[in-house]
């Protein structure tokens, strides 16, 4: 099998580690994902590509109890919850994005770490997660 590719390149940072690509305003050093061409904060057009953490917190969450409406697919034949929130990333920024977590398991404040996600059931496609330190270690 191929390298699976993002769903959507400008995510990402270009390079072998894996990292968001955000930006970052010259003039008032406001930090902002996706990548922006101009600040949400000061309104200026300096700004340049950031790099952002891999690793933050939750800043809160929520369970995903039913399936997505159209025009979003289900992955599979059946739906199962999942859990999205908002990630902290290092006080720069807060990202929103899906939560991979054993039922039960997350809690607010809780140490993440970004991963990619399939995003077609033939994992051809990925998509950014974030999923706790200790799921990684056991």
């Amino acid at each position: 099998m191929s390298t699976p590719r993002p769903v959507d390149a400008s995510l990402f940072v270009e390079s072998d580690a894996l990292a968001l690509a955000g930006s970052r305003c010259r003039t008032c050093a406001t930090v902002a994902f996706p990548r922006q061409g101009s600040c949400a904060r000061c309104a200026g057009v300096d700004v340049e590509a950031h790099a952002l953490p891999t690793h933050g917190t939750v800043w809160a969450f929520t369970e995903q109890l039913f399936p997505p409406k159209p025009p979003y697919a289900v992955q599979g034949a059946e739906f199962q919850p999942y859990y999205v929130g908002y990630v902290d990333l290092a006080g720069e920024v807060i990202v929103e994005s899906r939560l991979i977590a054993a039922a039960g398991s997350l809690r607010i404040g809780q140490p993440v770490r970004l991963v990619t996600e399939a995003f077609t059931p033939a994992g051809d496609v990925v998509t950014y997660a974030f999923t706790p330190e200790q799921e990684l270690t056991q």
